[in-house]
């Protein structure tokens, strides 16, 4: 048990067991500045979760040093085109997991085109490449500032907190001719463009891409499209964008002047793909969001208005803690907080780097206390239970 709690600098706590310094580590759910502590929990080696409470707002706060902990990709399974955080959790056997990114859902705008819920950003999973952002125009969620299409954080080859922005570099080479690659297991292609769909895309339908263009999400579908089946190394004929893919194949689709490009392609013919994602740091667990905080400074244009539930990361002491953030609270009710007042937040947590990730119904915590078997969830989701979701960041001891 936490024999008790003494207040440090900013918004920070020393954890004290039995004479014993803890070790500050921090991932938030619903809070306030100057909440006071109500519930310390130590969850595993490095992970110390502390619940607070200030008037209609809770809050949680799991502080994750990953100089002892570590992090990775919350995924459903290969069948699944989302899931439940806890549910994510116990199959990855994380002892705590948040939910993760933006996402695609249905708004009727597109008839007889079915959601993909799949992730705005880039995700990357293991060192493994799964996914590319989609355009801009075509992002869930909040408008994301200029230039921060591709905004991720995660940690490097040697486990240290890192932001950054990722962007699709990739080719397909067929004879002389070389068609470029701007998508990559995304929801939503650039106008005039052709992407790459492997078996890491999930069981959705892949019909999405071909919607909306570059700047407004609910503009038509195209009906100049093209869908190419690649199977080892050849074109193998033409594909159901919405079907699933034969096992070991892949698929190319194209819009506009890249179905184009596709067409020009004949059946047998040897192929070249490659593709990855770059960027200044090489991640080997990644996840996207939008920018809240760069090098201490809040990111232009936050909102200070809409106070809303929340799940957000944050980076300090170098990388080598993270901060996970969940807020409670309903849309209805005004309750929450603001896109500004997690910035400043964090801040105060002594953090230098943070990005908002998916808020709503979607802000989840899960994790399970030493003895327990499977992580629950601990917050109050919005919409009154726990609302499946298409990526998350767990937390492993």
């Amino acid at each position: 048990m936490v024999a008790g709690i003494r207040a440090s600098a900013g918004f920070g706590v020393i954890l004290r067991e039995h004479g014993r310094v803890l070790t500050r580590i921090t991932l938030v759910l619903a809070l306030v500045p100057a909440a006071p502590p109500a519930h310390v929990l130590r969850i595993a080696p490095g992970v110390v979760a502390r619940e607070l409470r200030d008037g209609r707002v809770g809050a949680t706060l799991l502080e994750i040093d990953l100089d002892r902990a570590r992090i990775g990709v919350l995924r459903p399974s290969p069948g699944e085109a989302r899931a439940r955080v806890s549910e994510m959790a116990n199959r990855a056997r994380a002892v705590a997991g948040v939910n993760g990114d933006f996402f695609d859902i249905s708004e009727r705008v597109h008839r007889g085109v079915p959601a993909t819920f799949a992730p705005d950003g880039p995700e990357v999973a293991d060192g493994r490449a799964v996914r590319a952002a989609v355009p801009a125009g075509q992002r869930f969620g909040p408008t994301a500032p200029p230039g921060s299409s591709g905004a991720v954080i995660g940690v490097d080859r040697r486990g240290v907190g890192r932001v950054g922005r990722l962007s699709l570099t990739g080719t397909v080479r067929a004879g002389g001719r070389t068609i470029r690659l701007r998508g990559l297991n995304q929801y939503a292609l650039p106008v005039g463009g052709v992407g790459l769909y492997t078996s890491a895309w999930g069981p959705a339908s892949r019909a999405r891409a071909f919607c909306g263009n570059d700047f407004v999400r609910a503009a038509p579908c195209t009906h100049a499209t093209a869908a190419v089946l690649v199977r080892d190394g050849k074109v193998a004929g033409t594909a159901d964008p919405g079907g699933a893919l034969p096992p070991g194949a892949d698929l190319l689709l194209g819009r506009e002047e890249g179905a184009t490009a596709l067409r020009a392609l004949h059946h047998g013919q040897r192929l070249r793909i490659s593709s990855a994602l770059s960027g200044s740091v090489r991640f080997r667990q990644a996840i996207g969001g939008l920018p809240l905080l760069r090098d201490g400074e809040p990111a232009p244009g936050l909102d200070a208005r809409s106070r809303s539930p929340r799940t957000a990361a944050g980076l300090a002491r170098g990388g080598h803690r993270m901060d996970l953030l969940v807020v409670n609270g309903g849309r209805e009710t005004g309750s929450g907080e603001t896109a500004a007042g997690l910035a400043a937040l964090f801040r105060r947590l002594g953090a230098r780097d943070a990005l908002l990730l998916d808020g709503g119904g979607s802000s989840t915590l899960a994790f399970r206390l030493p003895g327990e078997h499977t992580a629950t969830v601990r917050n109050t989701p919005s919409d009154g239970r726990e609302r499946p979701v298409a990526n998350g960041i767990g937390v492993f001891g």
